[in-house]
């Protein structure tokens, strides 16, 4: 290539950006499965080609959106005839927007969206509820070909029950109308009520105990039946 004299134009910022991401996204791993589980690429018309340019430091890569760490922000897997969205689904917990809308999905999604507490906008077909229903979201509004969950509401702050967790645990969004209790700190076990560190070194210890004596009992055992014979 030759040199770019003085009256040379600049190269755009957007592409200049999308330019320094391809050629980080080269350099690195290969695309997550999640990304190349459909064929093509995210249509322009699409509302995750539209959150993506509106970034100049992301970049629309077969079916996401990246930034430049390659973390998934955005995922349009619509129109790809999916029936169950597969295990390489929660590769995109990090997205906040996710279209899913001309598949006939079959999966209750109910439980699909552990982890994705980042999610704020998701495209579904007409027949597939929202995960974790009308409650779990801000707005939930129907089209004639999909329908839109937005603004992912916190259940922690919305449920009204304050001894939703134990004393010595809090609680903690885990997606769409999901949450998971955390024990404090030096706390753990059932309720969070055994307080200290686990002692891995203990149980082990334990475990191995138990092992070594079954291991003699059971050879006592086949000793007595073989000179019995």
């Amino acid at each position: 290539m030759s040199p770019r004299g003085p009256g040379s134009a600049p190269i755009p910022l957007p592409l200049a950006a999308a330019l320094l991401l391809a050629l980080r996204v080269g350099r690195a791993l290969a695309l997550p499965e999640i990304c190349i589980q459909c064929p093509g690429s995210v249509g322009s018309r699409s509302e995750v080609a539209h959150y993506c340019k509106q970034t100049p430091e992301l970049m629309l890569l077969a079916r996401c959106c990246l930034n430049q760490n390659g973390t998934i922000l955005g995922l349009d897997l619509q129109n790809c005839s999916l029936k169950h969205l597969g295990p390489n689904f929660p590769q995109a917990h990090t997205a906040i927007i996710i279209d899913l809308h001309a598949n006939p999905l079959n999966d209750d999604l109910a439980n699909t969206f552990h982890g994705f507490i980042q999610l704020q906008t998701l495209i579904l077909p007409e027949d597939v509820n929202c995960p974790g229903g009308i409650n779990a979201w801000n707005t939930v509004t129907f089209y004639p070909n999909n329908q839109t969950c937005e603004g992912q509401r916190n259940l922690c702050n919305s449920t009204g029950d304050t001894e939703i967790c134990p004393e010595n645990g809090s609680c903690v969004p885990d997606g769409p109308g999901l949450l998971q209790c955390v024990c404090a700190d030096g706390f753990h076990g059932y309720k969070c009520m055994r307080q200290g560190s686990f002692s891995l070194l203990t149980f082990f210890g334990i475990l191995g105990s138990t092992t070594l004596f079954i291991s003699i009992l059971l050879w006592g055992t086949q000793r007595r039946k073989a000179k019995a014979s």
